[in-house]
């Protein structure tokens, strides 16, 4: 493979492909029964089978195929357990890798973007990516200051094959539906769809990650790499070590489990107040588990007992921070969330029926052809939101499960209530990252503080004397710079 697979022809077919397999496998599993195996275990190897065929495809495919397939792997949680096991081994495949582009291609898209002496630009270089995602490849490097670098390299053709596959994958959106039980996938195939010229343009990701850098540059437990350089299709930031979130789901503490639950809410809610940004892409290859500043200093030390610095005690010592990767997608709340979100949310625990039924039908979530007993609405909203009604909440695939199978359950009031819901468009991303974060926590098994980080970072959760009003501070939102290409060093490397 020269290019990532552009030709609409080949993609296609590939993804057309797919619900034939499906097809082909349950017959494959009928006959099997027939024959005399249980049932139970043909079709867990059916279940096995078709995730192996989704995802390598989805994968290989790179693109919208692989990025719906990052997306819906944070769901895994809300699948039952019989159905999610053969599944999430090939998920978690998508989280972290995908087949890597030749390395002769990744230098020609180097020189074509940064120029024909772009290896001046760097001391060393490594042709094996280090990591491989939907649109775009990285590789490590030493830039010729001496930093280590991320060099993020845009797949050639991926804004053609992003919409090829979305397009695709809409035609047969209801056949992912059993993914993620009571979630429509094709308004989030639509939203990825709308986003995919902010998802290609590296200035303004470029843009994104400096903000959230320069703001969170002294935050004791949330790590944001800076920009070094940044071109069409190319773009360098500075290197980031650390535990990759997929690894502390697969084998992480209970201590760092926790601990990356809590950073991560706090993440989600700060990160538009501080910022007027919203970090949209929470699955777990975007984000890192880094030892505290101090105990990588100890760790390094050299001493006869450790000879080569690498004492692990050491650098599991004090508290754990957050590393945050890749800012192609973000939602742009120049106030921070909207104060409908924590106002609702505190009216529900509250119990204040008829407030937040007012609430959400000026805000458009009930639409005005619509009527509702509010007490029935508060029924529904309340096990969504018990989190926030404890001190500590533990998070698990248990609960999600619970919550997935009483909305998607057609016999279910809350199904029957949901489905009479409405979302506004303005909502629709926030909501996507907030259920996908709980989605990342409920894999963890994180016992998050949750409430504190509510009252904290959302507008509009704690109430305001009526003194008050109308005096609030104003978001701070650092200045957007131009990314300006920086020299070549006089003399090369």
């Amino acid at each position: 493979m020269s290019d990532l697979p552009r030709k609409a022809v080949t993609r296609t077919a590939k993804l057309a492909a797919l619900p034939l397999g499906f097809a082909g496998r349950a017959t494959w599993g009928l006959g099997k029964r027939i024959g005399g195996r249980s049932a139970e275990l043909v079709a867990r190897e059916v279940q096995q089978r078709t995730a192996d065929q989704l995802f390598k495809t989805l994968g290989e495919l790179k693109g919208g195929a692989m990025k719906l397939g990052q997306a819906l792997s944070v769901f895994e949680s809300a699948l039952p357990e019989e159905i999610a096991g053969p599944y999430r081994a090939a998920l978690t495949k998508l989280q972290e890798a995908a087949p890597p582009l030749p390395a002769a291609t990744v230098h020609a898209v180097l020189a074509e973007r940064i120029g024909e002496d772009w290896r001046e630009y760097f001391l060393e270089f490594e042709d094996k990516p280090s990591a491989a995602a939907s649109i775009g490849q990285v590789h490590r490097g030493v830039w010729h200051d001496g930093r280590e670098v991320a060099v993020k390299v845009q797949y050639p053709g991926a804004g053609e094959a992003l919409l090829s596959d979305l397009t695709q994958l809409s035609r047969f959106a209801r056949l992912l539906g059993p993914l993620v039980p009571g979630m429509d996938i094709k308004p989030l195939i639509k939203e990825m769809r709308d986003r995919v010229s902010e998802e290609l343009d590296y200035e303004l990701e470029a843009e994104a990650q400096r903000i959230h850098a320069e703001e969170f540059a002294d935050d004791p437990d949330v790590v944001i790499p800076g920009v070094v350089h940044q071109s069409d299709q190319v773009l360098v930031t500075e290197w980031m070590d650390g535990v990759p979130l997929a690894d502390v789901i697969a084998e992480g503490t209970a201590e760092q489990r926790d601990r990356a639950g809590q950073l991560l809410a706090r993440f989600l809610f700060s990160g538009p107040a501080r910022t007027g940004l919203l970090h949209a892409d929470p699955h777990p290859g975007n984000f890192r588990l880094l030892p505290p500043v101090e105990a990588q200093e100890e760790a390094s030390k050299e001493t006869p007992e450790n000879p080569d610095g690498s004492d692990e005690e050491g650098a599991e010592a004090g508290e754990w921070r957050l590393g945050v990767l890749d800012f192609g997608t973000v939602d742009r709340l120049p106030g921070g969330l909207p104060g409908t979100i924590g106002e609702s949310l505190r009216m529900t625990l509250e119990g204040d029926a008829a407030g937040v039924y007012g609430l959400l039908r000026e805000e458009g979530f009930v639409k005005e052809s619509i009527d509702l007993e509010p007490d029935e609405v508060l029924d529904y909203l309340l096990p969504i939101i018990e989190p926030a009604q404890v001190e500590e909440f533990a998070f698990s695939r248990g609960w999600l499960r619970d919550q997935a199978a009483r909305i998607a359950d057609p016999r279910s009031p809350a199904h029957q209530l949901g489905r009479q819901l409405n979302l506004p468009p303005s909502y629709l991303l926030i909501h996507r990252v907030t259920l996908s974060t709980i989605g990342v926590l409920c894999q963890l098994g994180a016992a998050v503080r949750l409430r504190d980080e509510l009252e904290a970072w959302l507008p509009g959760f704690v109430a305001e004397p009526e003194e008050a009003e109308g005096s609030e501070e104003p978001v701070f939102r650092p200045e957007i710079r131009e990314s300006e290409p920086e020299p070549v060093p006089e003399g090369g490397a």
